[in-house]
């Protein structure tokens, strides 16, 4: 299977599909600390110093409007949350896993 990170998202079809909690768990396995919450994936990330939260969100920011596919972004001094789901469909699609996993790759 191709890696996630490797992935291109592709604009969800209106009547496509959500993820089943089957399919969820299973690509969980390959993003460590992403949570299944509320129907949507969830990873807080911890920094040193407010400047490299900053720099990682604009990174995710930057990611985002590449893939045209854009996460809810919390952050804080130390911290970021980044939550995805794929309102189009009402729940989850491949299109989150792959930006979550192009996420993980820039830590």
């Amino acid at each position: 299977m191709k890696q996630l990170a490797e992935k291109k998202c592709v604009p969800a079809p209106a009547d496509g599909k959500p993820k089943t909690e089957s399919e969820i768990h299973d690509l969980l396995k390959d993003l460590p600390g992403w949570d299944y919450e509320n129907g949507e994936i969830v990873k807080t990330f911890f920094f040193k110093v407010y400047p490299e939260t900053v720099l990682f969100v604009n990174a995710v920011a930057w990611i985002a409007d590449h893939e045209d596919h854009h996460p809810q972004i919390e952050f804080g001094y130390k911290t970021c949350r980044v939550h995805y789901s794929t309102h189009k469909i009402n729940g989850l699609s491949d299109n989150d896993f792959i930006c979550a996993a192009k996420i993980d790759r820039l830590l």
